[in-house]
């Protein structure tokens, strides 16, 4: 028996496809090679379950990584390519809704003047409306200027104007749904105008503090543009919401954070030396 039993073990040892295992012995103290093929099957098959599950773990951590790619591609802020005119007005007494239908009524003698938009206040600083309006990649001021008949100066009581660059307008008028295939969709929305100052030396963290979201954020879209020549003011920002209620939630979400370290609300009093808001309705397009 002992010669036989030296025999299957270096049979079993010497197999190309076996693990060296122990092998198993018989109630008759011999080594039953049996054993050993049995559980060596049953290792191959806890193998081929731990190969399917690094699998299933490698393929979920190309998802998880794709996804977060995506969220954060869809969270970067748009590169400002453009140049835009944004004009703030204040309307003469008695003549706000005139100057509403002027500032409203796009120019056919202008180069994309049906690039804009006009938002009417409702709430917040002393403006009547504002219009922003594309210009292109470039802006170009010449001497002669352009002449204001007289009828639309009556209009106003004042207005200023400033320069800034933002992005491209397919992805301006998408953030503020106005394209050409969502405008009438989007008649009822609201839309938060801001300007900001920053305070020396801190431009890059308030523009960092602007491009994040606030804490249950209902908002449809936002446009920052960055001041090139004008206003006494850094940045603006247009946060459009489906509707008043969207906005309210908004304001209602963020109120238990307003005091934490990174809230938009601490965030703004550490790098900025002012802002305004104004709660505005759109009029055009």
């Amino acid at each position: 028996m002992s010669a036989l039993t030296v025999d299957l073990r270096q049979i079993v040892s010497s197999a190309p496809d076996l693990p060296r295992i122990a092998l198993y012995k018989t109630t008759n103290d011999a080594y039953n090679p049996l054993v050993s093929l049995a559980q060596h099957s049953a290792n191959r098959s806890r193998i081929e379950n731990l190969e399917e599950t690094l699998k299933s773990t490698c393929t979920l951590l190309l998802a998880l990584l794709l996804f977060v790619s995506i969220s954060a591609a869809q969270n970067a802020p748009a590169a400002r390519t453009d140049v835009y005119h944004v004009h703030f007005a204040k309307a003469a007494l008695g003549k706000a809704v005139e100057q509403g239908n002027y500032l409203k009524t796009a120019d056919p003698n202008v180069p994309m003047s049906a690039h804009h938009i006009v938002l009417r206040h409702q709430q917040g600083e002393n403006w009547d409306y504002v219009a922003i309006e594309h210009i292109g990649t470039k802006a170009v001021v010449e001497a002669k200027g352009t002449p204001t008949p007289a009828a639309v100066g009556e209009l106003y009581a004042w207005h200023n104007d400033t320069f800034v660059s933002g992005p491209s307008w397919p992805e301006f008028s998408k953030a503020l749904g106005i394209e050409e295939a969502s405008a009438a969709k989007t008649a009822g929305s609201v839309y938060l105008v801001s300007v900001y100052r920053a305070a020396p030396g801190h431009r890059d963290q308030l523009e960092k503090s602007l491009n994040q979201n606030p804490t249950g954020d209902t908002s449809s879209g936002t446009v920052l543009m960055q001041h090139l020549e004008g206003g006494a003011w850094t940045y603006l920002t247009v946060v459009r919401y489906n509707s008043w209620q969207d906005f309210a939630t908004t304001e209602k979400n963020g109120m238990a954070d307003t005091l934490k370290p990174d809230s938009g609300w601490r965030q703004l009093r550490e790098h900025s030396t002012y802002h305004n808001d104004t709660l505005t309705d759109r009029i055009a397009p």
